[in-house]
């Protein structure tokens, strides 16, 4: 949806296209009243709801009838109710109820003509579905003439809806007041993490956005972690807002090479440990994979990957002072295995693939795409394996050359790394490092190695040291699996993440070996 957005302070007239608006702002900043002028500008298809209202606050019964159609649709219902304010939460059970109550009617008349016909599924069902993922050890349980709702903990006694924790109501809530929303709604959200657990207020939201794919969600929070952690949006910094001209002062943070400043000491306060990665990007490779094989951190590209070391190093250091975990991860750029080991008594660490590309190419994550797409794992990846077999054999010449280059290249800097005063010193010194250097017994071994690779099928150590940024198209990965393009690739991968099931966990599990976690 493109949304027309509240007046900038300096530009008279924003829009947004997308279906997922994270507003993000402290408190006091002007989210509440940035959410009452869209209500403003779309009244016909903006709806507001706010949980910690729903379940506190009342409205008379004169506005009840006034506002829902539904209320007065049984008389029932009416004699029932004899409380002179009711929440909005207890008008949602009332009217879940109802339907319940009117399906269950019909469904009784149409079994009398079709005896083998289906139950009919209603919005409780689907409630009941996604609360019992949220609270896995209790269960909603209807029973009584009118259906009454209960909570019961394993065998524990039952307890009506009315008696449920806040945090039960509210999720009851959301679920059942997104369902009821209208077609194409826009839907305005306020505080979506309050009163929710850290373990369950991301899933919730991701469950109740695949409940309703025709609306748009615009999510008002002061939290940084459920901000953060929204995927595929667009998000919003509120900076601040003038109240008397009705006009805010806000930013885009998506696509930027950084958070702002203000915003990322913000996030010292979220309190989440950070992964500190290169690139400056945030649609690179490494920042999307990343995100979601370690959705517990918060993931900052830092660049190269010498300020990954200074950062994550520096970021330790302070850790008195802010109590964070933190750790990096860089490339492995033909590093040694004692340069490895020292970067990961540093709480940095680096895969086992020459290229990050490469971890898309791991086993594991090749079966994992291939199994999703109804493909039989095993044969797919023996042929990609074979693919890529042949084309390090191809390039094993220009592959040993850089390698035994790096070597050198190390060796010389370890070699010159000393104090020199004279030329006859440097002179000296460089015709001793070509008298030890041995280059064509550098060169030797390490064609042997990858000769070695080669002749043993060792799929896991071509990856390692095979640096070619096309190998994952040469390999015909993409291809095998039915997908059109790298991208494409990349992007099932991650939506395979995103959903978090069993697959989710092989794959990330396999990249988190590669790194040696």
């Amino acid at each position: 949806m493109e949304i027309s957005l509240p007046r900038h302070i300096h530009q008279a007239q924003m829009t947004v296209t997308t279906r997922t608006l994270v507003v993000i702002g402290t408190n006091g900043a002007g989210k509440s009243s940035f959410g009452k002028d869209l209500l403003k500008r779309y009244p016909e298809r903006a709806q507001n709801i706010c949980g910690l209202h729903a379940l506190f606050i009342t409205t008379p019964p004169e506005e009840q009838a006034a506002n829902d159609d539904w209320w007065q649709m049984s008389a029932l219902i009416n004699e029932r109710l004899r409380l002179p304010r009711i929440t909005e939460y207890e008008k949602l059970i009332l009217r879940l109820q109802h339907e319940e109550f009117e399906a269950a009617v019909d469904y009784k008349e149409a079994s009398k003509k079709n005896p083998t016909l289906t139950p009919p599924a209603t919005k409780l069902d689907a409630i009941q579905q996604i609360w019992e993922e949220m609270f896995p050890h209790n269960r909603l349980i209807r029973k009584s003439g009118f259906i009454e709702l209960t909570s019961a903990y394993r065998n524990s006694d039952t307890y009506t809806a009315g008696r449920m924790s806040d945090s039960e109501k509210l999720v009851f809530y959301l679920i059942g007041a997104i369902l009821y929303a209208a077609p194409d709604a826009l839907l305005i959200i306020e505080e979506p993490e309050t009163l929710l657990h850290t373990s369950i207020k991301n899933i919730l939201w991701d469950r109740i956005e695949q409940l309703r794919p025709d609306c748009t969600f615009v999510y008002l929070t002061h939290d940084i972690d459920f901000a953060m952690a929204r995927r595929s949006c667009k998000r919003l910094w509120i900076r601040s807002y003038d109240a008397d001209r009705q006009i805010w002062d806000y930013e885009f943070i998506e696509n930027n090479n950084s958070l702002p400043e203000e915003l990322y000491m913000e996030m010292l306060g979220s309190r989440k440990p950070v992964l500190f990665i290169e690139g400056t990007d945030n649609n690179s490779i490494d920042n999307r994979l990343y995100s979601l094989v370690f959705p517990d951190y918060m993931v900052k590209p830092m660049g190269g990957c010498q300020k990954v070391i200074e950062t994550t190093k520096a970021f330790n250091q302070l850790k008195d002072f802010h109590m964070l975990e933190s750790m990096g991860i860089v490339d492995r750029d033909r590093r040694t295995e004692a340069e490895i080991r020292y970067l990961n008594e540093q709480h940095i660490f680096v895969p086992n693939v020459a290229e990050v590309e490469n971890l898309l190419m791991l086993e594991d994550v090749i079966k994992s795409v291939a199994r999703r797409l109804m493909k039989n794992p095993d044969e797919i990846f023996a042929m990609v394996k074979e693919n890529v077999i042949r084309l390090f054999e191809k390039d094993l010449e220009d592959q040993v050359i850089l390698h035994a280059k790096h070597i050198v290249k190390k060796k010389l800097e370890i070699a010159l790394n000393c104090k020199i005063h004279s030329f006859d010193e440097l002179n000296e010194r460089v015709e001793e490092i070509h008298e030890r250097m041995r280059v064509e017994e550098i060169y030797d071994n390490l064609k042997a190695e990858f000769q070695r690779y080669v002749d043993e099928a060792d799929y896991r150590n071509i990856l390692r040291v095979y640096n070619q940024k096309g190998m994952l198209p040469q390999s015909r990965v993409c291809q095998l699996c039915g997908i059109s393009t790298k991208e494409h690739y990349l992007d099932f991968i991650l939506s395979i993440l995103r959903e978090n099931e069993e697959d989710a966990q092989i794959i990330r599990q396999a990249i988190k070996d590669s790194l040696g976690m």
